[in-house]
């Protein structure tokens, strides 16, 4: 799909480096616009779309925007950015990410996937369905989609697959063709200042579907359920282990290196069908929800079930959701994106289920001071399916706020609400010290975190 208008303007991207942002600024660049862009530091995704030869600037100047004609900014972007500054002084058009988005997305059929927590990897899931299709489509996701090695591509059909960021309401701005609302939970208070608020747009969003779309929900979160009952147009189906779900999981059946599933699907004025034996390369009941909710769409538009299943088989993972960076003497070091209470509850039931016999150390690194700020209560209550947590310093992701409270009495919080063994670490240094005296025998590690622990699990092997 190429724009023929778009030969005329230049596209510059204020913090392209993010994952959204660059997937959308590779998919733009795919359809013919003049894309540019400018990030803080390299990473990855920077060195993607170099390599797609997208010009990208390291560091924020005024000089960069000089023969942009539109700007497109990420939520993470302050208003004081130089280059936002030189923009509406020249009167640039500005655009946030999801309203760019939801501009480019509205020439196609989509499917969209929301929610608080697992939207990356339910997008991930329906991509790889997809890709054992004829159906050929854009995909933009929050996370590398491993079989992918990249966050999007630029299809040839009419159809797209999006994730949506919730966090700054960008959401919204995207006309969905089918939507899967996943879980909503307390996050990005600092923008939503309520719940009510966070209900308020997930309910306007469910009302855009269209009468020949469809909403999936998972009946599973309890406050999905309080969703459902706001919503007055009944033009949605239910998935979930719960027995009144449309798309009921049933019959689970987990190990270390899959999870194995029935699924009884039961739809008005339709023959109830019993899908048997879906397995899944992940561990974990929430990644059987997620694979529900990609089945219940696929089932829903008109893929086979053999086609479904295959899909879901050769399921190649994305990147961050508890791959498996490394062993040492023995014990296994996974990397998970997990950095909100009720996903570390989530991962660390998983893991549990499965790793009977092993004890379970967490490395945490608490990624934003406003979360912890409004989560520190909730997180001391999610490490009780792990045995130690090794705590690091927080990653505070530009914010410039005060903590207001003891972080060493945080940590004893977590020990005694938790009920597990506490360690903070001041570095990465000091962390890599801790694992060559400390980590032998049946143990397994998780590093936990949306910041730099990622990095810090995969270059341990070189400190230790």
């Amino acid at each position: 799909m190429k724009i023929e208008l778009a030969k005329s303007e230049i596209i510059h991207f204020i913090g392209i480096g993010g994952i959204g942002m660059s997937g959308l600024a590779l998919i733009m660049k795919g359809m013919g616009f003049k894309i540019q862009g400018s990030d803080i530091s390299l990473n990855k995704n920077i060195e993607r779309l170099k390599k797609n030869n997208v010009k990208v600037v390291i560091g924020h100047n005024r000089k960069n925007i000089n023969k942009a004609t539109i700007i497109v900014i990420s939520s993470a972007i302050k208003n004081n950015n130089p280059e936002i500054l030189f923009a509406k002084k020249k009167q640039l058009p500005i655009y946030k990410r999801g309203d760019m988005l939801g501009h480019i997305t509205s020439l196609t059929k989509n499917i969209t996937v929301v929610g608080s927590h697992g939207k990356t990897t339910t997008t991930s899931l329906i991509s790889g369905i997809f890709s054992k299709t004829k159906l050929d489509p854009t995909i933009i996701n929050g996370g590398v989609i491993n079989s992918l090695d990249n966050s999007a591509r630029l299809g040839r059909s009419k159809w797209s697959i999006l994730e949506l960021d919730e966090s700054d309401g960008s959401f919204i701005k995207v006309l969905p063709t089918y939507s899967i609302i996943t879980n909503i939970d307390r996050e990005h208070m600092d923008y939503y200042k309520s719940m009510d608020n966070l209900f308020k747009l997930f309910e306007e969003f469910i009302g855009k579907v269209p009468s020949f779309g469809k909403s999936f929900i998972c009946l599973d979160d309890k406050n999905n359920k309080n969703l459902i009952d706001k919503i007055k147009l009944k033009n949605f189906y239910t998935y979930g282990l719960n027995k009144k779900s449309q798309f009921q999981i049933k019959n689970v059946f987990l190990t270390k290196n899959y999870s194995k599933f029935d699924l009884n699907i039961r739809l008005q004025s339709k023959k109830n069908t019993l899908i048997k034996n879906i397995k899944i390369p992940l561990i974990g009941v929430h990644n059987i929800r997620n694979a529900t909710a990609a089945i219940a769409v696929s089932w829903t538009i008109g893929i086979s079930k053999d086609i479904i299943k295959k899909g879901l088989n050769e399921f190649k993972g994305v990147h961050r959701r508890f791959n498996k960076i490394f062993e040492f003497r023995g014990v296994e070091f996974f990397d998970d994106y997990a950095h909100h209470p009720s996903e570390i509850k989530e991962v660390l039931n998983g893991v549990k289920d499965v790793y009977k016999e092993e004890s379970i150390i967490c490395v945490f690194q608490p990624h934003r001071i406003s979360r912890l700020k409004d989560l520190k209560k909730e997180f001391t209550f999610s490490f009780k399916k792990a045995d130690q947590v090794i705590l690091c310093p927080i990653y505070a992701a530009g914010e410039k706020i005060k903590l207001g409270f003891n972080y060493y009495n945080f940590a004893k919080n977590i020990a005694k609400n938790s009920k597990v063994k506490i360690f903070l670490v001041k570095d990465q240094l000091s962390l890599a010290k801790f694992i060559k005296q400390n980590i032998y025998g049946k143990k397994i590690v998780i590093g936990m975190g949306a910041g730099s622990i990622s990095n810090w699990i995969k270059e341990l092997p070189n400190l230790i």
